[in-house]
């Protein structure tokens, strides 16, 4: 099954798929996030047209498969005139859906501050961008950061959907690896332990953020 010759003779290059597998999760994550946030405040918005194309858009993206997204990227950019690698096409498909939950996340800690909060810093005069950069945003971000956490940890398991359009992630590295010892059990099994160790990693980096940022805002 898994024996040291076969973590020795597998390492090189998994840990390479591992730091691709970071780098989609690190970078599809903050595509998500700022994107998410931009969308989660239109949602919360005035402007009816606003809601409606973001709902339109958090619609189309929760309800159809990220696998199918990330082929539809590879295959329509080229038809658009625009070549661009696997690794990015990947990570934007990732990102922008990403960006349809987290909008939704955020969104959810906007609605959970205080109406009474806003109505008092719009009396002393604050504008709605102000409002919401220095009262509402800060405070549902606290809110929101636990599931901010478990997007993130998605993001690296499902960067391995990266693998169908030829992403040496770690799945793909693992699946190359396979071919190449006839252990499919073995490396498949380190490949899986690899996973739980980042995303456990991530988790716990998590939670110490978590836990910092509620005990700085409680001193304050």
């Amino acid at each position: 099954m898994i024996d040291l010759a076969l973590i020795t003779s597998a390492a090189p290059q998994l840990l390479r798929g591992v730091l691709v597998t970071l780098q989609i999760a690190f970078c599809g994550s903050l595509l998500g996030f700022f994107g998410g946030t931009l969308l989660g405040i239109a949602q919360t918005g005035s402007s009816k047209l606003l809601r409606f194309l973001v709902t339109m858009y958090v619609t189309i993206i929760r309800g159809t498969p990220m696998l199918l997204q990330i082929m539809f990227f590879f295959l329509m950019l080229p038809n658009l005139g625009i070549h661009i690698a696997p690794l990015p096409t990947a990570i934007i498909a990732i990102g922008l859906n990403s960006s349809a939950y987290i909008s939704q996340i955020v969104r959810s800690g906007i609605t959970s501050v205080s109406q009474g909060q806003i109505e008092a810093a719009t009396t002393l005069g604050l504008s709605r961008y102000d409002i919401t950069r220095y009262i509402v945003l800060p405070q549902a971000l606290r809110i929101v950061l636990p599931a901010l956490g478990n997007e993130f940890i998605t993001l690296i398991k499902d960067s391995s959907l990266a693998s169908t359009i030829g992403v040496l992630e770690l799945y793909k590295r693992g699946e190359i690896f396979v071919s190449q010892s006839y252990n499919a059990l073995g490396v498949y099994t380190l490949v899986g332990l690899l996973y739980l160790l980042i995303t456990s990693v991530v988790s716990l980096l998590f939670l110490k953020l978590e836990h910092s940022y509620r005990k700085k805002h409680a001193r304050n």
